[in-house]
């Protein structure tokens, strides 16, 4: 590393879980964020100051005022632009030795070999539809995926890791296409839950990356914002799975 990374990543670096083999792994490191919006923006701001490598962020979103409550990637000049340029470049002024690739779509599968491209993807979209896609491509691209969710006051994380076979994937814990119900937009979210949800996704992927701690496999973190209470459950592999049983 020259001079000024090692300055950079600093408080990393005398980290005994992480230290200059840690670093080298982030800095080599490829990940891929899905919905560059309440999730994905403090996933992305974290994982850029980390020095993972290379950063994707796929979104077919543009910045929208309503944004901005939660979205602290943006600002309000963002205003009407496409989520994943705007995000690239305000990733860039964080950490220029990041290399960042915008995608402006939907993930599909028109998007399946971007896959390839990548070591880990983060699930930070906002609907079903879109989460058992991304399960499916990560569980048959064996990638290990990080997913997170929020609404209201309460959020929840796990980690599934398609390429053990031995633990649960995304469908093990919702089985089938459920009504969409409540949304952000209908029910509402508090702006810092998302803050909170997001940064813990991006250290799920640096554990990962740097093999510290133990990731969220076959666990489920539910946070209750309101009472300031988290507990983990776990999470079996349903034999009956479509997708991780098949």
């Amino acid at each position: 590393m020259k001079p000024e990374e090692i300055e950079r990543y600093a408080r990393h670096l005398i980290l005994k879980d992480i230290g200059g083999p840690g670093q080298q792994k982030l800095g080599a490191a490829k990940v891929l964020i899905i919905g560059a919006g309440g999730l994905g923006a403090p996933a992305a701001l974290y994982l850029a100051a980390a020095g993972v490598g290379t950063l994707g962020l796929m979104d077919d979103d543009a910045v929208s005022l309503s944004n901005l409550q939660r979205q602290v990637l943006f600002g309000s000049d963002n205003v009407g632009q496409a989520k994943p340029v705007a995000a690239a470049k305000a990733l860039s002024r964080i950490n220029p030795h990041v290399r960042i690739t915008p995608y402006r779509c939907r993930f599909d599968a028109d998007q399946l070999a971007v896959l390839d491209n990548y070591d880990l993807v983060l699930d930070g979209t906002d609907n079903f539809i879109a989460r058992f896609a991304i399960n499916a491509a990560c569980y048959a691209a064996a990638k290990p995926l990080v997913s997170g969710a929020a609404i209201g006051f309460e959020g929840q994380l796990s980690t599934f890791d398609a390429a053990s076979g031995n633990t649960p994937c995304y469908r093990c814990l919702v089985p089938s296409l459920p009504d969409e119900g409540d949304t952000c937009k209908s029910v509402g979210v508090i702006g810092a839950l998302t803050g909170i949800i997001g940064s813990m996704m991006a250290l799920e992927a640096i554990k990962i990356v740097t093999g510290a701690g133990t990731p969220l496999y076959g666990r489920l973190m539910i946070y209750d914002g309101l009472g300031g209470q988290c507990r983990t459950l776990t999470l079996p592999k349903d034999p009956a799975c479509p997708v991780c049983s098949a």
